[in-house]
């Protein structure tokens, strides 16, 4: 089958289709229906251009403090550009408490107006129509963010993804690139270091999904487990990462947008869970006892997989409903209430031992037994 040379359409003629967040005011995104991408691509660059210069003409002798420059192949948004307004309210909207102190300063379009980037975008499309194909008429093409270096987010628009960045994203979901769903940017945030021009930089790109399998924290997974599918997720029906393969990372993943944003130079305390939320409701243990508690009835090998999860936990890698739910799965609920269960008798034991010998002693302390104790390292285990 032929493919006519790059069918993606023009940025100025859709909004890319964040998903239901445009579905009642712009066209849905759509990879194979396309319009001519050749003239409108090149007819909206010879826009931008005149913009840019027109901007630069009549700042002649400003000078700004944070005015991020990128490779020759990106080309700036302004203030007012559809597609500029619609990924700068859909970011900061998806940073939760640290969107009232972020600001975006600026957002960069990928041209792809060299050989090898009009190669990568025309690599793209074929690769979107075969997974058509493959998956019944949907490649299920999602928009997700990816966070970096300026730095390494200039490698990558020039040469693409490497192992190094692999390396970087931890290996907790198996081998390859991890990106944030276009409705969870924070994800990647909080991973950011401010930059020598005090910004942050973050990616948005395209990226061909197919038939997603759900990857475990602690997977050493590395390609798709069957043929059925094509990428990972760690949720289907919600997910916060999506995974793709780092045989697939510079196939299926297109970069398009460059975000360039300003916050608080340290991030502490946005992205902590209430304390009305985080109380148990049920039957707790510190979670170092339960480790040691289940290590007396699991392989070591076992123990030190519920380990590794809970230092992923404790590295904000994954969240603590995610570390339950992998500890339920590998432990199983009837040992793990049997285990928590008979902490809880043995604390309450101890309790009212220690009070009846305080009450002995002449002292009056009223101890509320579901008082955790300040400073301990642990995680409430709810089942």
């Amino acid at each position: 089958m032929e493919y006519s040379p790059i069918q993606v359409r023009n940025t100025n003629e859709i909004t890319h289709g964040f998903n239901d967040f445009t579905s009642q005011n712009t066209p849905e995104h759509s990879l194979h229906n396309p319009s001519n991408y050749q003239s409108t691509h090149s007819r909206h660059s010879q826009d931008q251009e005149s913009a840019v210069s027109d901007s630069e003409s009549f700042s002649s002798g400003v000078s700004y403090n944070q005015s991020p420059s990128f490779n020759d192949g990106l080309i700036r948004l302004f203030e007012g550009d559809r597609v500029h307004d619609l990924i700068k309210q859909r970011f900061v909207s998806g940073l939760g408490l640290l969107g009232k102190k972020a600001t975006v300063v600026a957002i960069h379009r990928n041209t792809y107006s060299g050989v090898l980037e009009q190669a990568r975008m025309q690599s793209f499309q074929i690769i979107a129509k075969a997974m058509e194909k493959k998956c019944g008429g949907d490649a299920n093409v999602k928009f997700g963010w990816y966070g970096g270096t300026r730095d390494e987010i200039c490698e990558i628009m020039k040469h693409g993804f490497s192992a190094r960045m692999i390396d970087n994203s931890n290996g907790l979901y198996g081998s390859g690139i991890y990106l944030s769903p276009d409705d969870s940017p924070v994800e990647c945030v909080k991973k950011l270091s401010v930059g020598k021009d005090g910004l942050r930089h973050m990616l948005l790109c395209r990226v061909i999904l197919g038939k997603a399998e759900v990857v475990h924290p602690g997977s050493d997974q590395y390609h798709p487990s069957s043929d059925e599918f094509d990428s990972g997720m760690d949720n289907l029906s919600s997910p916060k990462k999506y995974i793709v393969w780092s045989a697939r990372m510079n196939t299926h993943i297109l970069p398009e947008y460059v975000i360039s944003f300003s916050a608080p130079s340290s991030l502490k305390g946005y992205f902590i869970i209430p304390e009305s939320l985080r109380k148990p409701t049920s039957p707790w243990m510190p979670f170092p006892s339960l480790i040691s508690a289940l290590s007396k009835f699991l392989p070591p090998t076992t123990t030190k997989l519920i380990i590794k999860y809970y230092r992923a936990h404790r590295a904000k890698k994954i969240s603590r409903q995610e570390l339950i739910q992998q500890v339920r799965k590998i432990v199983g609920d009837k040992l793990l209430i049997s285990v928590i269960k008979s902490f809880r008798t043995k604390m309450l034991v101890t309790s009212s031992n220690l009070e009846q010998t305080m009450v002995q002693k002449g002292v009056n302390i009223g101890m509320n037994h579901d008082v955790r104790r300040d400073g301990m390292e642990e995680l409430i285990m709810q089942v």
